[in-house]
């Protein structure tokens, strides 16, 4: 669905996204992290063909997003991190609106707008001013005018940011229902809402990709952490040599507890469960003690702060 090879963008001297490439099937919902000014936004940009690229390609369901712009961006639907909207138009008249900016016929105008509020579970405020409603309420009207004109491809900026829990947990439901229908990208610095909702995270880091995982796979238990009272001078070496182990680390003593601490990180072939049950028998078999042994938990954050290191 979308294919990005080498993108870069560059302001004089300074590299905003550097070689960046990926490609993200229908259907995915994929998460875009990155700190602030890692160059998230400035590919969200490229994506909906509102920033040219200085080099690379785009293409959007095979086709080349630089010679064929106003198709692609038809097929895109974009909620900015601060949803654009006229406070003083009631709902429905701003989603018509919108509608004939994105180009949908006037005859079929009614009934899009319809589904959209009904999809984003807005109909009952349609009469009323967008200045009266919730925070919550206008993030979902920025997510219905982005879906009015049935765009294959979603984009959401920071579509939870300033929500409360409840809200939170309403479009992270919508973001789900849509994904249905569609492919999305959600951009945000919220570890947790990537977490809760997409399928496979992108990382940048000063422009870089610097990982491209499903979730699954990147939070999967590939390191085990032993704590034996065998010292570094005996321990490094016997675990390092065992089949299986890439490497071994020894980390800091924690204070007031017994024995060394070692992560041992598994080559990407290895059957972690027969490797832990091997291991605890050589160590046995050495007649050191074991004090805990178990797999390493790595979630999102600590992923996160690795590449950012």
């Amino acid at each position: 669905m979308i294919k990005v090879e080498n993108l870069c963008r560059s302001y004089g001297d300074y590299i905003a996204v550097d070689k960046v490439s990926f490609g993200i099937k229908k259907g995915e919902i994929v998460g875009l992290l990155g700190h602030n000014g890692a160059g998230k936004t400035t590919i969200m940009k490229m994506l909906t063909g509102f920033l040219e690229p200085t080099s690379g390609v785009i293409e959007i369901d095979g086709v080349q997003i630089g010679s064929h712009l106003q198709e692609t961006q038809g097929m895109i639907g974009y909620l900015p991190e601060n949803c654009p909207v006229y406070p003083e138009m009631t709902v429905i008249d701003y989603l018509d609106y919108m509608a004939a900016l994105h180009g949908v016929a006037e005859e079929k105008r009614t009934d899009l707008v319809i589904a959209a509020m009904a999809k984003t579970e807005v109909t009952a405020k349609g009469d009323q001013p967008i200045s009266t409603l919730s925070r919550g309420y206008r993030q979902r009207i920025g997510v219905a005018q982005a879906i009015l004109h049935e765009p294959k491809i979603l984009i959401l900026d920071e579509p939870t940011n300033g929500l409360d829990p409840t809200q939170i947990q309403h479009m992270r439901t919508l973001i789900k229902t849509l994904s249905e229908s569609c492919t999305i990208i959600i951009s945000t610095h919220i570890l947790q809402e990537v977490q809760a909702i997409c399928d496979r995270a992108i990382i940048i880091n000063n422009g870089r990709k610097v990982v491209d995982s499903q979730l699954a796979d990147l939070q999967s238990d590939s390191r085990l952490l032993l704590k034996t009272d065998a010292p570094p001078e005996k321990a490094k070496s016997m675990l390092g040599s065992f089949i299986g182990v890439a490497n071994v680390q020894e980390l800091a003593k924690i204070e007031n507890e017994p024995g060394y601490c070692y992560r041992m990180a598994l080559a990407s072939d290895t059957d972690r469960y027969q490797a832990t049950a091997e291991l605890a028998r050589k160590v046995q078999d050495e007649g050191w003690n074991i004090y805990g042994f178990h797999p390493e938990t790595r979630d999102l954050e600590t992923v996160f702060a690795e590449t950012s290191a």
